[in-house]
């Protein structure tokens, strides 16, 4: 079984009262549950973490990196500015997807550039917690390419 990361950037610990409207009532915990039982129906080990600290996300995805572990990425704020994320994510060794819940294109202007879109095998948006599970089916097919190798 390999092991994925799924990681989340800033406020997401607060699904299900933050701006509902936008990401829906499903809480964190929910998302978590559901990435793991995913991750089983794939046959990989799902570790979900979540910070708002930029520090932490850079250190696991150095951790990720070093250890050949794909992630899943939601950046949350992060995806607009953040250049030390950027930069630690071009050093991934495995399989990266960006996520987002909601879609930023068809948000405010602010939200249409990702600074690290350039870095991921690709970006999911705009399927609300079933963004993830597209991210992790992507995850699954891209390892399974790479062991066909």
């Amino acid at each position: 079984m390999r092991n994925v990361f799924v990681l989340n950037g800033p406020n997401l610990r607060r699904l299900g009262t933050r701006e509902p409207d936008v990401y829906g009532s499903r809480t964190f915990d929910d998302l978590a549950a559901l990435c793991r039982e995913t991750g089983r129906r794939l046959d990989l080990h799902v570790e979900v973490r979540q910070t708002d600290d930029e520090a932490e996300m850079v250190r696991w995805v150095h951790e990720a990196a070093d250890g050949r572990v794909p992630i899943v990425l939601n950046p949350a704020a992060f995806t607009h500015y953040s250049y030390a994320l950027r930069d630690a994510l071009a050093q991934r060794t495995a399989p990266l997807i960006e996520v987002h819940i909601s879609n930023p294109a068809a948000r405010e202007e602010f939200r249409h550039t990702s600074v690290v879109a350039g870095v991921a095998n690709g970006t999911i948006a705009g399927f609300g917690l079933y963004s993830y599970v597209l991210a992790l089916q992507a995850v699954a097919e891209l390892l399974a390419e790479e062991s066909a190798r």
